[in-house]
């Protein structure tokens, strides 16, 4: 088959007065007279087609009134500069050719549909113009992200998905059946991380992980996407300011390059680039004096919630971090402080806004002695973490990490209500399918 030319290419003004073919769908009409309109969209994009009966050929007219929506065909014109056409650019066509006529009854009707009927026809609602933009931007920020982390030197690794024991607490642990025995879904890369970092030095990962978490809140998903960093010979301030860097570099070029998508969702580009390292830092302390002067109820030594995060976001209009952590809101492997035993080096990145966190991470624990301590301190069997442990037996060395959500990221710069539409097809505690 030929090549085809793509929306895109049509949209950045490359092809104005030059005859081109696109194949798509059919993603909207409609007919006023001697003139069909076309809105047809091939995965790059969406442009304006007209097909006029003085144009082309009478069956093709007559093919064109009584195609349906969401059929398959390849259209040959010549494009127009129209700034009434959406995208500012047409192509008045010549020619078309049906590939495949869908059926009638294309269940996403241009009215309302409650959340729960585009969840059942998802395999559907992607084609939205809405979910097509989130997808493009989705894919443009781990772009971004791969960008920056190799060309600052790190090496992307790739650790289990089926895992032996628990990295962010059992109570959350998706259990499988592995032939004889009992297998669990990975919650996060971290502990085989800290394994590769003794090989290969600065480490990231994407990858999905899995958390059973029972939630409802329009930030939780069951499975969702990680963004993983792992650096050796590195601190709380050194994976901090990895943290802002990348972040900023992803924010800047989402704004430079997806501009149309972002302003169609509500999200101006320039919110973004006015994003610049560094970002506002307060402690754990701090931000529970900051809700108690509010009012809220909160008691130290609880991991900040919903509604704790979304009250602290309302006071930045940037991202900014929660440090030191307490002991008992922390997985055990986050390495308390030397100078206050009673927290950790740990360090979570909040979204403005009111979305809250976006990124966790902190210093790990590299003394042997100090790591069974906690994982005692935990509950938690050192028999299960034997091969972990090993690692502080040879060439241990202070490191430190981090794991960003990757929806939680998408949801924030996209404006989203909901997580669910940060991800082509939610996991959530009541929805599997499709």
């Amino acid at each position: 088959m030929e090549s085809a030319t793509s929306i895109s290419e049509i949209l950045s003004g490359k092809k104005v007065n030059e005859d081109v073919t696109i194949r798509g769908w059919l993603h909207n009409k409609r007919s006023s007279g001697g003139i069909h309109f076309f809105i047809v969209r091939d995965g790059t994009g969406v442009i304006q087609c007209t097909i006029k009966k003085d144009r082309v050929a009478e069956d093709v007219f007559d093919a064109a009134k009584k195609i349906t929506q969401e059929s398959t065909m390849e259209i040959r014109g010549v494009v127009k500069e129209d700034q009434r056409a959406p995208g500012g650019y047409e192509i008045q066509a010549c020619d078309m050719k049906i590939l495949h006529l869908a059926e009638e009854g294309f269940p996403v009707a241009k009215k309302y549909h409650g959340p729960d009927f585009l969840l059942d026809h998802r395999h559907l609602w992607i084609r939205s113009q809405k979910m097509q933009r989130i997808l493009r931007v989705r894919a443009g920020m781990l772009r971004a992200a791969r960008e920056w982390l190799d060309q600052n030197g790190f090496t992307e690794f790739h650790a289990p998905t089926l895992i032996s024991a628990a990295c962010e607490g059992g109570a959350t642990l998706f259990t499988v059946k592995y032939f004889d025995g009992e297998a669990y879904l990975t919650q996060s890369w971290q502990l085989y991380a800290e394994a590769a970092i003794a090989s290969l030095g600065k480490i990231y990962t994407i990858a999905p992980s899995f958390r059973a978490e029972k939630s409802k809140t329009r930030r939780h998903l069951t499975e969702f996407w990680h963004l993983e960093v792992e650096v050796p010979w590195c601190d709380l301030e050194g994976i901090m300011k990895i943290e802002e860097d990348l972040l900023t570099y992803i924010l800047h070029s989402l704004a430079e390059r997806s501009a149309r998508d972002l302003e169609a969702l509500g999200r101006q580009p320039g919110d973004l680039l006015k994003i610049n390292p560094p970002f506002p830092r307060i402690t754990y302390d701090e931000a529970v004096e900051m809700l108690n002067r509010d009012g809220v109820k909160f008691e130290w030594g609880n991991d900040l919630g919903w509604i704790e995060e979304k009250r602290l976001t309302l006071k930045f209009d940037k991202p900014f971090f929660v440090t030191h952590y307490p002991r008992s809101a922390k997985a055990f492997y986050h390495k308390p402080d030397p100078r206050r035993p009673e927290v950790t080096l740990s360090a979570d990145l909040l979204a403005p806004e009111g979305y809250g966190e976006i990124t966790g991470g902190g210093q790990r624990i590299e003394n042997i002695n100090d790591l069974l301590d906690r994982i005692r301190e935990n509950n938690l069997n050192p028999e299960d973490y034997k091969w972990y442990i090993d690692l502080r037996r040879y060439g241990s060395v202070p490191h430190a990490g981090f794991g960003l959500g990757v929806e939680r990221t998408v949801a924030w710069v996209c404006k989203l209500n909901h997580i669910r539409d940060a991800i082509a097809f939610p996991r959530l505690i009541n929805r599997i399918y499709p």
